[in-house]
C-alpha cells in the first residue's frame, strides 16, 4: 500500500504538537491534514477520505473523548483508526480511551519511532483487511439475509423452493440452466447455490466444475437439489467439494432448515477466520514476503508466491544485501497453514537477519552454512519458539565472481538449470528442520554459474499439489517444466503448473529463481 495513498489527520489545539507529528509523517512519506480543533476535524472527514486519526485529549472546544465518541457515532466512522497523543497518562485515561474505542494511546513527550511504528502498524492491519476481504465479507454477511442461487430447469421446483426459503427469511434468485446459473451467479454473488443434478445439456456435475474454474465462483458452497440417491453419484459429487445432497422429496421447510445450518456453520467459519485475522494484523511488525524481488547487477531474481486461499500463511521471504556484491537470499516453511504460521513466521525471520549480522561481525565473508548453524541454535534454546519447526533455504549470491553458497534445513533440493547442456542438476543439503536438535549438520555448498543459468528454491506446495486424478505435481513435472521452458523460466513454471493444477492449490506456494545475465 503506497504511503502517499493514506491521508492521516492530526487533532490538537497546540500548533507545535501538530507541527512535530506532521513533519515525522511527511518525511516518511505519509500524507498529513491538520486541525486545530473538533470541529475543523469534523470537517475534514466529511470531506476527505481519512486513513487515520491522531488526536489530542486536553482541547478547548471540546475533550478528545467527546470527540471521538461523536466520531464513532458517525456509521462511515466506525472503524476508522483513532489513537490518542496526551500529556495524561493515568491507568483511568487510558481505559477510558480504549473504552470508547480509540485504537491506541501515546504519552507525550512522544518518542517519534514509536508514533511511525503505530502508524505502520495500524495502517497495515487496514491493508490487510483490504487484501484479504475477510472483515468486509464478515461484516457484510453476518447479519444480512442469505442470499440463495436455486439452478433447477423446473420452474415449478425452483419457485416451491424459492417461495419456502423467502418465507424463511432469504434472498433467492432462480436460474433454468447452468449458463444462466453462471451470469446470475457473477452479478448476484449468492452465499450458497442450490442445483438440480438432471438438467438438459448440461447436468449438475459439470455446472459444479464450471464453477471451478470461475475464481470468485468456485469458493461458493454448493448443494445437489436431486431425486437420484444412489452412492456413486453421492461420492462423485463430494470429490467436487459439494456440501450436501438434498432429495426433492424432501418436505420444503426441511429444506429450508438444512440451509440454513449450512448457512451458519460457514457464517461461523468467517468469523474464526476473522479472529484469527484479527490477532494476527494486531502484532504486525514487519512483511514476510515482499512485493517484489530487489534488482541486483548481473542476475535477475524472481518469485512467484500464492497464500494459501489468500490468506497468508506459513512461508516466507527474505532478502538482505550484505554489501555491494553479495545478497542473502532467504525461503522459509513454518509447519502448519493461515494465520498462526505466519505469525511465527516473524520471529524466524528475525532470528535470521539477527544470525546474518552476527556472522558477518565475527567473519569477513557469509557462509549460507554458518547462517544456517547460528539460526538454529537460537531456536534451538528458544523456549517459546523452539517447538514450531521449519524448513529453510538459505543462498548467497556473489555479483562479484557469479557465484552461490546454498544450505539448507529439512527444506527440498535446490535445482540448477544448465544453459549450455539443457539439464537440471539437483543439489540436496542433508540439514535437519530447524530447532530439531542444536546440531543441525548444516553443510554449505558452492556453485558458479555461468551466462542463462538459473537455480530454483521453493516449498513443497508446488511438488505435493495435487490435480482432479489425485495426481501430485511432484518434482519430475517440476523439473521438465523447467527444461522445456522458454526464456523466462519461472513464468514457463508457473503456466505448467497452473494448468496442471486448474488453479486448485492446496497449499502456500513459493519459488524463487535466480538467473545470471
Amino acid at each position: 500500500m503506497a504511503r502517499q495513498n493514506n491521508k492521516i489527520l492530526v487533532v490538537d489545539d497546540d500548533s507545535v504538537t501538530r507541527k512535530v507529528i506532521s513533519y515525522a509523517l511527511n518525511k516518511n512519506g505519509y500524507s498529513v491534514v491538520e486541525a486545530n480543533g473538533p470541529s475543523a476535524a469534523f470537517e475534514i472527514l466529511r470531506s476527505g477520505e481519512i486513513s487515520l486519526v491522531f488526536c489530542d485529549i486536553m482541547m478547548d472546544e471540546m475533550d478528545g473523548y467527546e470527540f471521538c465518541v461523536k466520531v464513532r457515532l458517525i456509521e462511515e466512522f466506525k472503524a476508522l483508526p483513532f489513537i490518542f497523543i496526551t500529556s495524561r497518562n493515568s491507568p483511568e485515561d487510558r481505559s477510558k480511551a480504549f473504552s470508547i474505542g480509540a485504537d491506541d494511546f501515546i504519552t507525550k513527550p512522544f518518542n517519534i519511532e514509536e508514533l511511525l511504528m503505530k502508524t505502520k502498524s495500524i495502517l497495515r492491519r487496514i491493508e490487510i483487511y483490504a487484501t484479504y476481504s475477510l472483515k468486509k465479507k464478515f461484516d457484510d454477511t453476518v447479519d444480512s439475509p442469505a442470499r440463495i442461487l436455486i439452478v433447477d430447469d423446473d420452474i415449478l421446483i425452483s419457485t416451491l423452493f424459492s417461495k419456502t426459503l423467502e418465507s424463511e427469511g432469504f434472498i433467492c434468485e432462480m436460474a433454468n440452466d447452468a449458463s444462466e446459473g453462471i451470469n446470475k451467479a457473477n452479478v448476484f454473488k449468492p452465499d450458497l447455490i442450490l442445483s438440480d443434478f438432471m438438467m438438459p445439456d448440461i447436468d449438475g456435475f459439470e455446472f459444479r466444475r464450471m464453477l471451478m474454474k470461475e475464481p470468485l465462483l468456485k469458493d461458493i458452497p454448493f448443494v445437489f437439489l436431486t431425486s437420484n440417491d444412489s452412492d456413486s453419484i453421492i461420492l462423485e459429487g463430494f470429490d467436487l467439494d459439494i456440501k450436501d445432497y438434498i432429495l426433492k422429496t424432501t418436505k420444503p421447510k426441511i429444506v429450508a432448515a438444512r440451509i440454513g445450518n449450512l448457512i451458519k456453520n460457514f457464517r461461523r467459519e468467517r468469523q474464526t477466520a476473522l479472529h484469527e485475522l484479527q490477532t494476527a494484523a494486531d502484532s504486525i511488525s514487519m512483511e514476510v514476503v515482499p512485493d517484489a524481488p530487489p534488482k541486483f547487477g548481473g542476475f535477475v531474481f524472481n518469485q512467484w508466491h500464492v497464500p494459501f486461499k489468500g490468506v497468508p500463511g506459513g512461508d516466507f521471504i527474505d532478502y538482505i544485501k550484505t554489501d555491494d556484491n553479495t545478497y542473502v537470499i532467504v525461503l522459509g516453511d513454518i509447519m502448519g497453514k493461515k494465520w498462526g504460521a505466519w505469525f511465527f513466521a516473524f520471529s524466524f525471520i528475525g532470528y535470521i537477519r539477527s544470525a546474518v549480522r552476527v556472522v558477518l561481525k565475527n567473519s569477513q565473508s557469509v557462509s549460507a552454512g554458518d547462517i544456517l548453524k547460528k539460526v538454529n541454535e537460537t531456536i534451538y534454546y528458544d523456549s517459546k519458539i523452539s517447538e514450531i519447526f521449519s524448513t529453510l533455504s538459505i543462498v548467497v549470491v556473489n555479483n562479484r565472481d557469479y557465484s552461490f553458497q546454498y544450505s539448507g534445513a529439512g527444506d527440498l533440493p535446490l535445482l540448477m538449470y544448465d544453459n549450455a547442456t539443457g539439464n537440471v542438476k539437483e543439489y540436496r543439503s542433508d540439514g535437519l528442520l530447524l530447532g530439531l536438535s542444536p546440531d543441525g549438520g548444516y553443510n554449505n555448498i558452492v556453485k558458479t554459474m555461468n551466462p542463462g543459468d538459473t537455480f530454483f528454491i521453493y516449498t513443497d506446495g508446488i511438488i505435493e499439489t495435487a490435480n482432479n486424478e489425485d495426481e501430485q505435481y511432484g518434482s519430475s513435472r517440476f523439473i521438465d517444466s523447467i527444461k522445456n521452458g522458454g526464456d523466462d523460466k519461472l513464468a514457463s513454471v508457473k503456466e505448467a503448473f497452473t494448468a496442471f493444477s486448474n488453479s486448485n492449490f492446496q497449499d502456500d506456494l513459493s519459488i524463487l529463481s535466480v538467473k545470471r545475465i
